[in-house]
């Protein structure tokens, strides 16, 4: 698994932190939810970011 930019990371545990009920498990779930709470025009980070996230709900794991 490759390491993520710090800035995706950060901003991944910022959200889930903020908004803890917002993800889910389902990572197309996970991009719209980032979608509408950030204003990252850039749908690569954005996918990064859900990624993460979604990484995170699935194994159970504090950001």
């Amino acid at each position: 698994m490759a390491i993520k930019p710090a800035y995706v990371k950060k901003t991944g545990r910022l959200l889930m932190e903020q908004y803890p009920d917002a993800f889910g498990p389902d990572f197309e779930h996970n991009k719209e939810v980032v979608n509408k709470l950030t204003n990252i025009e850039s749908k690569g980070v954005r996918n990064r970011i859900a990624g993460y996230v979604t990484s995170k709900q699935n194994t159970g794991q504090p950001a």
